[in-house]
């Protein structure tokens, strides 16, 4: 079937995943000039379809492909790298497809990894031999039988909290203009919400209690993406004193023309939250006119 040759790198500092697609040899010809036009599909399981697949370029009439193309997933914490696996991407990992004219795109072959495997902040190279597809009744059987797990997981996993994504939030208490600066900067593997796969995402802040009409805001719509990037700021008039006193509620929702927007999540910050959520909100309280970026994961209630 072919080796593929490809490198991780899990950038801690940054929450990301950086998944390096060098080159392919030897690949199954798959087309009538004993060629094949092909391309790197990644899905990251447990997770949503659509919001954890990543693609590269295909390249045409060659069973030696040079991608050298880095795909890289946001949001990912230390958490997700000891109990996730990258795997193939119809079924969910790394797989190698070839893409036909009329659109019916065949799997050459595909490989799996576990991402605890890998060191933060250390490149590991990766040149594994591909393997078949195996269908996905029979990984249901193997995992129920043999503890793999990689899809039982995401069976299992269909109600999980993180399964409504994560969001990247910013605070600052600005002392130069008496007040709390909220950036919400991106989202990463919403849930999908509309028929189409996809959600039309924006973000809503509310400051409470006892803030009136000045204590809500929300960005912009983003349509049809499971990863929306915002970049926005919000400014809220408060003295730092009365801060410590405050929740802000972050919900995402999804627009819907013409009816209610559905909720995909949300989360607090606040000195009544816990764990992240309350270390964020404590960092922004003792650090004034620092501004301080946190991955934060959305829950559906």
């Amino acid at each position: 079937l072919g080796a593929l040759e490809f490198s991780l790198l899990y950038d801690q500092e940054n929450s990301s995943l950086h998944c390096t697609l060098i080159k392919a040899k030897g690949l199954k010809p798959m087309d009538s000039n004993g060629l094949a036009d092909p391309y790197v599909k990644l899905h990251l399981l447990p997770g949503a379809s659509k919001s954890n697949k990543l693609r590269t370029k295909t390249l045409r009439n060659t069973r030696n492909p040079v991608w050298n193309e880095t795909l890289v997933y946001h949001g990912i914490t230390d958490e997700d790298m000891q109990r996730k696996t990258l795997r193939q991407a119809e079924e969910p990992g790394i797989s190698v497809c070839d893409e036909d004219k009329f659109g019916h795109n065949e799997f050459i072959g595909e490989t799996r990894v576990s991402l605890k495997k890998l060191k933060a902040n250390q490149k590991k190279n990766f040149n594994i031999c591909l393997e078949r597809v195996i269908p996905l009744t029979v990984i249901f059987a193997q995992a129920r039988v043999s503890i793999s797990g990689h899809f039982l997981l995401q069976v299992d996993r269909g109600g999980d909290v993180e399964e409504r994504g994560k969001i990247l939030v910013s605070l600052m208490y600005s002392t130069q203009q008496g007040g709390l600066i909220v950036g919400i900067v991106r989202c990463v593997h919403l849930a999908a919400m509309d028929a189409n796969g996809y959600s039309d995402p924006f973000v809503k802040l509310w400051l409470k209690p006892d803030m009136g009409k000045k204590a809500k805001h929300k960005t912009q719509i983003k349509k049809k993406t499971l990863n929306p990037e915002f970049n926005e700021e919000f400014f809220y008039d408060i003295k730092h004193s009365d801060l410590a006193k405050k929740s802000l509620d972050i919900s995402v929702w999804d627009y819907d023309i013409g009816k209610s927007n559905d909720y995909i999540g949300g989360c607090q910050l606040g000195i009544t939250a816990k764990g992240e959520r309350l270390k964020h909100w404590y960092e922004c309280l003792k650090n004034k006119d620092k501004k301080i970026e946190r991955w934060h994961t959305l829950q559906n209630e």
